[in-house]
């Protein structure tokens, strides 16, 4: 049985230097779960000179991949590089090179997790992903072990911890979006380029993650319908308050005999449900199961040690399949075929925030138009802020469909007292 095992770390950022330090500051704790040493043997950087915070001696640092995956006494390689296009390349070359892989990159395992995970099993290696989604919450495991015995139909929840971040700083110091966004970059949560989080891009490679695994099926991220924190308008935050709720930036997941249906958008959670508690940088998740019924996830999702602490958990399992001589014998084929809802299949309630100008008869009219698509109302409101641009009316359906939400909206806009549809949200979790 081998007393040492060797990790060659692809990356030294944030995220890696975190996986170093856990891996150097508990070696007794490891020795004592896996009856062998972990200890690291190469990592892989760009910049050879770049002063760095670390114990690491300098001759274990190297620019050249070739050199980690060719080194027979490296056993697993742990990809913390970020991005696509290199990560993808390392991550396959050191699958066809017999190495498993432990990697945080929830961007290539979005995009290309499926045809990665079988390169794995054709040449029976490991290939983990648990820190790709929730940070330091153990989402992945669970849904594939702790789990496994169930049958999932539904998961929610927050996935985005920079998001999340900007709409509690929106709902609890008043702040803008612009200042909020600031303070997210200015403490490490938001990116130089922030858009991938606020456009929602990040939080539906999540749920393109969560949901194939859930659901035993191929998503892709073209299935996922998506909107970001650009489509709420100036006192939406406010109204959501008077009527009870809390927007968040949610994901969504469904599956029934009808197919699949993933999204990602801004939603209206009643104050008393718990997702609408969850704030700033933390994630968290509620998975629906036949027998378990409702779980709920939660957790810091973003952060060094957080995610570091989540790669090194993956680490830990595949060095135990490797003493056990049992890794890469997880197969991950899928079960269903892929199967995608179209939007006459995708029911919610819907809050509506309509622009309308101030004559005697539009409240009737508008009723109408819901009435005419088959939609009921659970509430009608007229704002009582009039103004020389007309007036608002806030109308909060009963369940429809997707479709009949986006027929009435263009019904809505080419009706001559309508002066626009300023917002619509899901509500969720009622």
């Amino acid at each position: 049985m081998k007393n040492e095992i060797n990790i060659g770390l692809l990356g030294f950022g944030v995220v890696g230097s975190g996986v170093a330090k856990i891996l150097q500051n508990h070696q007794e704790d490891l020795r004592h779960k896996l009856g062998a040493s972990v200890g690291i043997k190469k990592v892989l950087v760009k910049d050879l000179y770049k002063k760095r915070d670390t114990s690491l001696s300098s001759d274990v640092f190297t620019s050249d991949l070739q050199t980690i995956l060719e080194d027979p006494s490296i056993d697993i390689i742990v990809e913390v590089m970020g991005g696509i296009g290199e990560a993808k390349d390392a991550i396959e070359s050191s699958l066809r090179a017999g190495k498993g892989v432990v990697t945080a990159n929830k961007d290539v395992m979005a995009e290309y997790g499926r045809e990665l995970l079988e390169l794995a099993d054709v040449n029976n290696c490991d290939l983990l992903f648990e820190a790709s989604v929730g940070g330091g919450i153990p989402l992945i495991r669970t849904l594939e072990d702790g789990l496994a015995s169930d049958r999932i139909s539904a998961l929610m929840g927050i996935v985005n911890g920079t998001t999340n971040f900007i709409l509690t700083k929106m709902k609890h110091e008043k702040m803008s979006y612009e200042d909020a966004l600031m303070e997210a970059t200015e403490l490490g949560f938001a990116e130089a380029d922030p858009s991938a989080d606020v456009d929602g891009i990040d939080a539906a490679r999540k749920m393109v993650i969560l949901a194939s695994l859930s659901f035993s099926t191929e998503v892709r991220l073209e299935d996922v319908f998506v909107r970001g924190l650009k489509e709420i308008r100036d006192g939406d935050l406010e109204l959501a308050e008077q009527f009870g709720y809390t927007v968040k930036l949610a994901g969504s997941a469904r599956k029934d005999e009808d197919g699949v249906e993933v999204a990602v958008e801004p939603v209206f959670f009643p104050n008393s449900h718990p997702l609408a508690s969850v704030n700033n940088e933390f994630n968290a998740v509620y998975i629906y199961g036949d027998a378990v019924g409702e779980t709920m996830f939660y957790g810091p999702g973003a952060g060094s040690m957080p995610t570091a602490t989540s790669v090194t958990g993956d680490i830990v399992a595949a060095c135990r399949n490797l003493l056990l001589d049992v890794n890469g014998k997880r197969p991950h084929v899928m079960q269903y075929e892929r199967k995608v809802k179209n939007d006459r299949e995708k029911y919610s309630r819907y809050f509506h925030r309509i622009h309308v100008k101030d004559e005697v008869g539009v409240l009737t009219k508008l009723t109408a138009i819901y009435s005419a698509h088959g939609a009921s109302l659970a509430t009608v409101v007229q704002d009582s802020n009039k103004s020389e641009s007309g007036a608002e009316l806030i109308f909060i359906t009963h369940k429809i469909s997707r479709q009949q939400h986006l027929d009435i909206a263009n019904e809505l806009n080419e009706t001559p007292e309508v002066i626009g549809l300023l917002s619509h949200y899901r509500v969720e979790g009622e």
